[in-house]
């Protein structure tokens, strides 16, 4: 039977669909695209409209494959069981707790035709995965730690993934020599709240790194998103010790005002955040600092915004993600008073946005002049090549030849929009 997959979300839900289908092929189920017998649905909850697109993904998969088996997994009916279970449109539903059942609930549903709503509590345990191939990529996803512990005012996520667990690191060394071994060159070790690996095991994010750094034929590891506050000097002297960390890091920022993050719940202040900044940049030349900036959140005063807009043009960072604060059932932000109409989040994001692409075109044109060693991945329609510099820029080079999945030296040549171009060279 044929399987294909949906995948809504982060990184870490893009490394579980992988687990699930290695786990489907090892039972004899063939991975395809495309209209299969099996199709599942991989969800993210993070936002009211990521529910919104879960209802879509499912009404399409089902009005596109009628017969098909349609499954329902993630952190959506983890977090919103019983609205989860109302969703008509899918005949297995689970959560983020028992994926290992997967298979058999398939293989029960097909002899049987009785819906299965299976969602069970997080365990205190990392869940055993193992992915060693991924489908149509140059670089692998390797989820080493699920969970948070935070609870931001805004945020699901710790209903949806439980509290922290860690992967032990017997498990990642033996799945990363898998992976090298299938010819990965490049790993970004991911998380829901990936410094905190290793709190519940007596290790630190440091000891992953240095796991993925030792296998001999991976030569590039990056990290996932990041929060902040846990790059202490002493974990920042660590990582930089380590030649294959790529120097790219992405920060979660989410406001650069004091009172905001505040009311937010997070951790740190705007000054330590710079000092984390600046700690990195010291020891990592040429680093890419990105991160997520939220808007509009509430309570979010003129005089607030002003100042998280001057912090990101003072930070200078390489790339940004802006958002507006949507409110979250479920979560306390979601009754905060002072909440921002919808036209006053859309002005403060095209003011951010501005800002932030200006210091975008910047970083862009400080890689021109450099030799950087770059891993192709695709074959773009206008037929050049694409591949990312360690610090993940993306550079455009014309050849004829099929370079995807090779590290080859570009000399960077051209700042283009949101990318540079360049040409091959013999050496570094």
């Amino acid at each position: 039977m044929k399987v294909s997959a949906i995948t809504l979300g982060c990184k870490v839900n893009q490394y579980e669909t992988q687990a699930m289908l290695a786990q489907l092929a090892q039972a004899g189920f063939t991975i395809c695209d495309g209209p299969a017998d099996v199709i599942l649905i991989n969800s993210c909850t993070v936002t009211a409209q990521s529910d919104h697109k879960v209802r879509q993904a499912l009404h399409r998969a089902r009005r596109e494959n009628p017969d098909a088996v349609l499954v329902l997994t993630g952190c959506m009916p983890q977090a919103f069981p019983e609205r989860a279970a109302s969703l008509a449109d899918a005949d297995i539903v689970l959560g983020n707790a028992n994926r290992s059942g997967l298979t058999q609930h398939i293989l029960n549903y097909l002899s049987t035709h009785q819906r299965i709503v299976d969602i069970e509590p997080h365990g205190k345990t990392f869940e055993k995965m193992q992915v060693t191939d991924f489908y149509e990529r140059t670089r692998a996803f390797v989820k080493i730690e699920d969970g948070c512990n935070r609870f931001c005012t805004y945020c699901i996520i710790p209903y949806a993934r439980g509290r922290v667990r860690s992967k032990p690191l017997e498990d990642l060394r033996s799945e990363l020599a898998q992976l090298g071994k299938h010819g990965y060159r490049e790993v970004v070790l991911t998380g829901i709240n990936l410094p905190a690996y290793g709190q519940d095991l007596g290790l630190t994010l440091c000891d992953a790194v240095d796991a993925a750094c030792a296998v001999p034929e991976i030569q590039r590891v990056r990290l996932g998103s990041l929060e902040p506050e846990q790059l202490s000097p002493e974990v920042i002297a660590r990582l930089a010790a380590q030649e294959k960390l790529c120097p790219q890091f992405h920060l979660s920022l989410q406001s650069g005002c004091d009172a905001t993050l505040r009311r937010m719940n997070r951790h740190y202040t705007a000054d330590e955040y710079r000092t984390i900044v600046q700690n990195l940049r010291r020891v990592f030349p040429n680093a890419a600092i990105t991160t997520d900036i939220m808007v509009g959140f509430a309570g979010e005063t003129e005089e607030e915004f002003q100042q998280s807009l001057a912090f990101a043009r003072e930070i200078a960072f390489a790339k940004v993600h802006v958002f507006p604060y949507s409110q979250r059932p479920g979560t306390r932000a979601a009754d905060f008073p002072g909440q921002i109409q919808k036209s006053e989040k859309e002005n403060r994001c095209h003011q951010m946005i501005a800002v932030t692409q200006e210091t975008r075109r910047a970083f862009l044109q400080q890689q021109v002049g450099r030799t950087e060693p770059v891993l192709f991945e695709r074959r773009r329609e206008n037929d050049a090549l694409e591949g990312y510099t360690p610090n993940y820029t993306s550079v455009l080079v014309s050849s004829a030849e099929e370079l995807t999945g090779k590290i080859l030296p570009v000399k960077v040549t051209e700042a283009l929009e949101d990318s540079c171009r360049g040409t091959l060279t013999g050496q570094l």
